[in-house]
């Protein structure tokens, strides 16, 4: 080892007991695991943040705006359920927004608890035309607390 690799791995060096050329040894030591976790940490925290996908909730009247923006693909909207709208037989109700509605087919969702007319609910599922109707095929209902909507 030469002298200007020990020089240079003193101030690195915490362990005062230690003589030699075993400083160097320790110090490099000491910075690789420091690098080593510094760069993993970085690593996993790119990763958690590229796969994390924003969904982007709507409300009844954005979407009805302009429907065929939002045609066959996944949407995710909030609304009011509207009020004498429960069809049992069909499996279906309609979600209110300020001026627009739209028909939702809960066939392949469950209904969850807090869920009543006049309450405000989310519904993520599939926008179709379906004879000339605009349908949300949903796959999941999700209702908020009851007291977050009552006045």
């Amino acid at each position: 080892m030469s002298l200007a690799s020990l020089l240079l791995a003193k101030p690195w060096d915490t362990n005062t007991f230690s003589e030699g050329s075993r400083e160097y040894v320790v110090a490099l030591t000491r910075i690789t695991r420091l690098a080593l976790v510094f760069g993993s940490s970085m690593a996993i925290l790119g990763l958690m943040m590229a796969s994390v996908d924003p969904e982007v909730q709507y409300s009844v009247d954005e979407i009805m705006n302009e429907p065929e923006n939002f045609q066959d693909r996944k949407v995710f909207v909030r609304g009011v359920v509207s009020p004498d709208s429960m069809d049992y037989a069909d499996m279906s109700f309609i979600l209110d927004g300020i001026s627009h509605e739209i028909l939702v087919d809960f066939a392949d969702s469950p209904i969850p608890d807090g869920f009543d007319e006049g309450r405000t609910i989310a519904v993520r599922g599939n926008l179709d035309l379906q004879n000339g109707i605009w349908i949300i095929d949903s796959y999941q209902i999700q209702t908020g607390c009851p007291s977050k909507y009552e006045s």
